[in-house]
């Protein structure tokens, strides 16, 4: 009987439930829309933990309603789920509070005062802004200082991962490659703090409430009676820990090694590389924990990268999603003939991503900003300018992570929902002047959580093995000289410079309007 692996990827969409073999072929997949998230504020995002646990049931449910995977033949399961996203639970292990998703936007006034010696050690270095972003942005803070009811209540301070690892195997432990976030993790060390770490100061959390961390490929315990009942996985199935989405998204698109970068066209668009040093590509802001254990991804991020895809397909795109209905075809190769359209360049239209405040580059005042607008643009402009404004962002963050690291990007994947773009793809290869490759599945995240799996499951010996026999290359982009040469000229003369030219004025329309809130 062939073996499978069930992954399920909690996204901040959607929940899918997906099977593939010991190959990484995609066998089976459902998906299930999650509700939106709400806004009790302006900036604010919070989810009811439990829609979260009752979309994956629901996912695995209509799973086995389609499948012809005999439920014998599944080796066992793994969760990935977006990153950040905060739980408080009880002593009975119920949430307190909606959970905060990654999303949110608000900051806490009142924050915690460090020791003497650790502002003077941060002021000397340089890092008195970063530490005050660090301990505005904690939610822990937030939730202590405006709801102290619910942090005095507060028994187990989670993330998502360790909130449904918990509901699936009944036990608070988590994977290291999970921790992305603000919480008294020590990137370097891959492991909670030690306990004179400054983090202990910086935030309320207490150890008691943190759950016990292990590497990716772990087996961390068994699908327990009740999550059998409310899933219809097998009980007593082997649960196996992975690793945040964006983690098992690049060892899912095949990038285990420094010189192959991974982009990312999600809600939130990154590039990576996968290295065994730690290497800061922006200094005093540590790489995140791989998927694969004693591994760092070197990781810069576009907040709300392909959130700006959706915004203009939702405001501008109804004739394309209509006509695409009308048709019976994906509404992306609409889109795709949209973006081809005009040329490569936009005819001088130029967006800048900035749409959501960052710590160092772009800085907490930056905003988004499109120029060069003429009365030749259209719509369809705009709408390619966006996606070469993302790209131009990215390529820019390749070149940082290759003057930190000192190695090279010589081979690019692309992943997430952007990827499914033909358009897309080759404005990528065109602007960062490489052959770009899609992987063989679009469910890449799904993919690196069942390479977890099997390495944990031993079906395959180690991850270099598993990651040699599950990924491959789907289709590849080749750049088109001519559009290379004009992407290159406006990414050097002009991007590059849009964002010390516009700081000023970013700073003018804070002070003035007050967002985004600075200290």
């Amino acid at each position: 009987m062939s073996e499978y692996l069930l992954a399920i990827d909690n996204g901040t969409q959607s929940v899918r439930a997906v099977l593939f073999d010991a190959r990484g072929h995609l066998v089976d997949k459902v998906q299930v829309p999650l509700e939106a998230y709400f806004s009790d504020q302006p900036g604010w995002a919070e989810h009811h933990p439990d829609d979260y646990w009752r979309s994956l049931c629901l996912a695995c449910q209509r799973l086995w309603a389609n499948t012809s995977v005999p439920k014998a033949a599944i080796r066992g399961v793994t969760i990935t789920t977006q990153r950040a996203t905060m739980i408080n639970l009880d002593r009975h292990g119920q949430p307190l509070r909606p959970a905060i998703v990654w999303l949110d936007q608000r900051r806490c006034d009142e924050t915690p005062k460090l020791d003497w010696w650790w502002r003077t050690a941060f002021k000397l270095i340089g890092m008195e802004d970063t530490i005050r972003f660090f301990m505005r942005e904690a939610e822990a803070n937030w939730i202590k200082t405006y709801q102290p009811d619910v942090w005095e209540k507060t028994d187990k301070y989670l993330m998502l991962s360790g909130y449904l690892l918990y509901r699936m195997g009944g036990r608070f432990v988590d994977s290291i490659g999970s921790q992305v976030g603000y919480l008294p993790f020590d990137y370097k060390r891959r492991a909670w703090a030690p306990r004179h770490d400054w983090k202990w100061q910086a935030l309320p959390v207490r150890p008691e409430m943190l759950p016990e961390l292990v590497e990716p490929g772990t087996v961390i315990g068994e699908v327990t009676a009740e999550a059998a009942r409310d899933t219809g996985i097998p009980q007593g199935l082997p649960i196996v820990a992975s690793a945040a989405d964006k983690a098992c998204e690049v060892i899912g698109a095949g990038c285990l090694e420094p010189h192959i970068g991974c982009l990312s066209y999600g809600t939130a668009a990154t590039i990576n590389t996968t290295t065994r040093r730690y290497v800061e590509t922006t200094p005093f802001i540590p790489p995140y924990p791989a998927a694969a254990p004693g591994r760092y991804s070197t990781e810069i991020q576009i907040t709300r990268g392909f959130w700006m895809v959706s915004w203009f397909k939702e405001q501008f795109g109804h004739y394309e999603q209509q006509l695409a209905a009308e048709r019976g075809v994906a509404p992306e190769s609409l889109f795709d003939n949209l973006v081809n359209s005009v040329p490569p360049g936009s005819m001088g239209l130029m967006l800048q991503p900035f749409w959501n405040p960052g710590i160092k580059v772009p800085g907490p005042e930056a905003k988004g900003a499109v120029i060069g607008f003429g009365d030749v643009h259209t719509r369809a402009h705009f709408y390619r300018a966006i996606l070469e404004g993302l790209a131009y962002a990215l390529r820019d963050g390749k070149e940082r992570i290759e003057k930190r690291s000192g190695t090279a990007i010589t081979r690019m994947r692309v992943a997430g929902g952007g990827s499914q773009s033909d358009a897309a793809m080759q404005l990528t290869a065109d602007i960062f002047g490489l052959e770009t490759e899609r992987p063989h599945v679009y469910e890449a995240s799904a993919l690196g959580a069942a390479i977890n799996t099997a390495v944990g499951l031993k079906l395959h010996p180690d991850f270099e093995t598993a990651v040699r026999e599950m990924t491959r290359v789907g289709r590849r982009f080749e750049p088109n000289p001519v559009s290379q040469r004009t992407y290159d000229d406006l990414y050097r003369r002009v991007y590059r410079k849009m964002y010390d030219r516009l700081q000023p004025l970013y700073r003018e329309i804070q002070d003035i309007t007050g967002y985004p809130k600075l200290d």
